[in-house]
């Protein structure tokens, strides 16, 4: 199965533009029906704001949007737009607008409902669920971050440190670049130090800022 990114957790974000207030959520779902669940709360919890927009973008393919009263065009599109651009599938947003009494116009309601939404997704982060393999180097303390940008060049994810007499990484690798990152993990070791592989899993993995897991 290809790679696909998804929000690592929830996020939330408030910008407030010309005396309105824009307040994003982002959530991540797996089908439509959680989707509009999340959307029918927010819209219960905000029912006293001017518009709650929304759009939601799925593995499967579904992608949907509203402007909810706002003009045509500037605020569900660019909200998926945001998502579409950072390659995100299965996330929800919702950005509630309490109206200030200041007209912003089309460009302005554009770059707010699309800024609103990607400080969502910012706080949120992003995870790559893929086939991972979980390797693990014990290593001296001199090596730690060599070992560690190694990881990341290999496309691999830090999963865990654990400090004693040496430190012991566990990562989670892409399984094509596993055999690589063998060799130069012994070559910066001068043979000292060996990444052991442990098992393979099938799981999302943070690879930006994020609060808090997905399950």
């Amino acid at each position: 199965m290809e790679p696909y990114n998804i929000p690592t957790g929830a996020g939330e974000s408030e910008l407030t533009e010309k005396r309105s207030t824009f307040l994003g959520h982002v959530r991540c779902v797996e089908t439509e029906d959680e989707a509009r669940a999340f959307i029918a709360a927010m819209k219960k919890q905000y029912h006293d704001a001017r518009h709650n927009c929304w759009c939601y973008r799925l593995h499967s393919g579904a992608e949907r949007y509203s402007d909810d009263g706002e003009p045509q065009g500037t605020a569900g599109i660019p909200m998926l737009e945001v998502f579409k651009r950072a390659e995100v599938t299965n996330v929800v947003c919702v950005v509630t607008r309490y109206f200030g009494g200041v007209l912003l116009g089309t460009g302005g309601l554009l770059r707010a409902y699309a800024k609103s939404a990607k400080d969502a997704l910012d706080a949120a982060g992003v995870s790559v669920v893929r086939r991972w393999v979980r390797v693990r180097v014990a290593c001296s303390y001199a090596l730690l971050e060599r070992v560690k940008g190694a990881t990341a060049a290999a496309g691999g994810v830090t999963e865990a440190l654990d400090y004693a007499a040496d430190v012991t990484v566990t990562a989670l690798l892409p399984e094509e670049t596993v055999s690589a990152f063998q060799a130069q993990v012994r070559d910066l070791s001068a043979g000292a130090a060996e990444a052991v592989v442990l098992e393979e899993t099938m799981r999302p993995a943070a690879i930006s800022r994020n609060l808090t897991p997905h399950p």
